[in-house]
């Protein structure tokens, strides 16, 4: 039986990045799992699996965390860039210090982690990054300045990226989800924004889950490498913007 590539997964703790980890590990990969907090990514016990204590602010601990998993498994066949936050907020009362969070985190952290993994896969002529952006970056969103900010920023890199690299026969997937049942409420600390949010969120019924969003990743990653899924857009059916 020929051993499945390694797949990676920045923000692997909660959420999409940990059921995309689930779901790739189920498929047969190894998978080499990122983020700030190790426990939960321990208290999954994947097969197979790397973990590594990254913020993606940190080129060094990224670079580390790559040489890492492919010491182990070879080399990274697919880059989630996942890790991200969402500290919402009307603007006119927002901190300046949650500008930069998001800016750091959500456009220099995406730019790190694809830097991290882009020559290899350059070098090899395969690979695939999957970039988490949202709704959020093809529309916007009251109290989602700077967020929808980053996320067009992930929208813009991810074109040009695409366009580049496609010469060297990687792909490039985009991923914007709707509302999707995770713990990414938890980033938001301004109150009346939280409020607002979770009573959108009940008038449809609730997000989707982040299982549904790991098989789509995984169903795209699976298609020839020739073909390729340029962006997943998903929301819940009675999410109206």
């Amino acid at each position: 039986m020929t051993k499945k590539p390694l797949i990676a997964v920045t923000g692997a703790s909660s959420g999409i990045g940990a059921a995309t980890a689930e779901a790739f590990s189920k498929a047969g990969h190894p998978v080499l799992m990122m983020a700030r907090r190790t426990a939960p990514m321990e208290e999954m016990g994947l097969p197979n699996s790397v973990i590594a204590e990254v913020d993606v602010r940190d080129r060094k601990q990224l670079a580390a965390a790559v040489a890492k998993g492919e010491a182990a498994h070879g080399p990274i066949d697919m880059m989630f860039v996942n890790a991200g936050i969402a500290r919402l907020a009307d603007i006119g009362r927002q901190p300046p210090e949650e500008w930069d969070e998001m800016i750091d985190i959500n456009t220099k952290g995406v730019m790190n982690t694809v830097h991290a993994v882009m020559n290899g896969m350059m070098e090899r002529r395969t690979g695939t990054l999957v970039m988490m952006s949202s709704i959020a970056g093809r529309k916007v969103y009251a109290d989602h300045t700077v967020y929808c900010g980053t996320k067009y920023f992930v929208h813009a890199v991810s074109e040009s990226l695409r366009e580049y690299l496609s010469d060297y026969n990687v792909r490039v997937i985009v991923l914007s989800p709707g509302v999707i049942e995770t713990d990414v409420l938890s980033g938001v600390l301004d109150e009346q924004t939280l409020a607002s949010y979770k009573e959108n969120k009940a008038k449809m019924g609730g997000g989707i889950g982040a299982d549904i969003v790991a098989d789509l990743i995984l169903n795209a990653y699976q298609l020839p490498q020739q073909a390729l899924v340029q962006e997943i857009c998903l929301t819940p059916t009675r999410q109206k913007f």
